[in-house]
């Protein structure tokens, strides 16, 4: 047995109206061979006929080689090994869940073949005593292991082939599962010019740091005035957004309030590390230019 390939799921071939996901092949004269991604790379075809609802003037342009397509089971031969297959029959919806389902077989199997290649043992061995186990429990292995972050006693019903393994198993899981945190981040130029002044601007920043929650720190910092950024982490990129317009929402109706203004120059987003490191340096380089100038004012206080 290999400790890298194996059908994602105990049974060996999928059954009659079973949405698979299949990589083609070949493209032939009766239709198109591929294989079924998810039952270790068997072959199947999806029949001419089976391609479109519509007349076909150019196979090229319904299905490419290499290219994932979602399909469903027709037929199964499985003395012959022949499976017959349609793409014409599939809904939006069989595309939708048969997508998410695949992504999550492919975590899984990339986590038990880490473990199988580890301890140089047969995959289909890790599937069949952890992960079809936790399928049948769990409704799908990698909920289970979603789950086992935080909960371990997942794994008490589930016989796995040594501690070892066990200890391996759950230490992968949690580096490859455990939710990373997004950084969100809107800019800001706030000003105001009334007898307040700077304390309207400090207590509008401040009624936004507020709002914060212990799932979402929003953060005011200076970039050079009247530029301020507002960031906050969050596991749900939608929440963490959300809050950042509600943060904005309250400076702008505190400073207006005061006799001032709040003007978004970038509005709330996801930032990607590059963002976040030009923003560092940017804010740095102001640090620095502020140091040298207060430099230079003692200089000339001196002189």
């Amino acid at each position: 047995m290999s400790t890298s390939t194996c059908r994602f799921y105990e049974n060996k071939y999928p059954e009659v109206d079973d949405v698979v996901m299949v990589n083609v092949q070949q493209i032939a004269e009766m239709g198109a061979y591929v294989k079924l991604l998810e039952y270790d790379n068997i072959e199947g075809m999806v029949l001419l006929s089976e391609l479109s609802r519509r007349r076909i003037r150019s196979i090229q342009k319904l299905i490419r080689v290499g290219k994932n397509e979602v399909v469903v089971v027709l037929r199964v031969d499985k003395e012959k090994g022949y499976i017959d297959l349609s793409k014409r029959r599939v809904s939006s919806e069989d595309i939708a869940k048969c997508e998410e389902r695949y992504t999550k077989s492919k975590s899984v199997h990339s986590i038990l073949r880490h473990c199988a290649e580890k301890f140089n043992m047969p995959l289909e061995e890790l599937y069949r005593t952890i992960g079809w186990p936790l399928s049948k429990e769990f409704g799908h292995a990698y909920d289970a292991f979603k789950i086992s972050i935080t909960d371990s006693t997942v794994f008490d019903k589930v016989q796995p082939p040594s501690q070892e393994v066990l200890e391996e198993l759950k230490v992968y899981i949690s580096r490859r599962l455990t939710p990373q945190a997004i950084k969100c981040r809107a800019d800001v130029e706030v000003s105001c010019f009334s007898y307040e002044g700077i304390e309207a601007i400090k207590s509008s920043l401040k009624a936004a740091e507020d709002i914060s929650t212990e799932a979402n720190q929003v953060k005011v910092k200076l970039v050079a005035a009247p530029l301020y950024v507002i960031t906050t982490q969050s596991l749900d990129k939608t929440q963490g957004i959300e809050i950042l317009e509600r943060a904005i929402k309250i400076i702008e109706d505190s400073i207006t309030k005061q006799g001032g203004s709040c003007n978004v120059t970038m509005a709330p987003k996801a930032v990607t590390a590059t963002e976040d490191a030009e923003l560092q340096a940017l804010m740095e380089r102001k640090e620095n230019e502020d140091k040298v100038s207060d430099e230079d004012s003692d200089l000339d206080e001196e002189d």
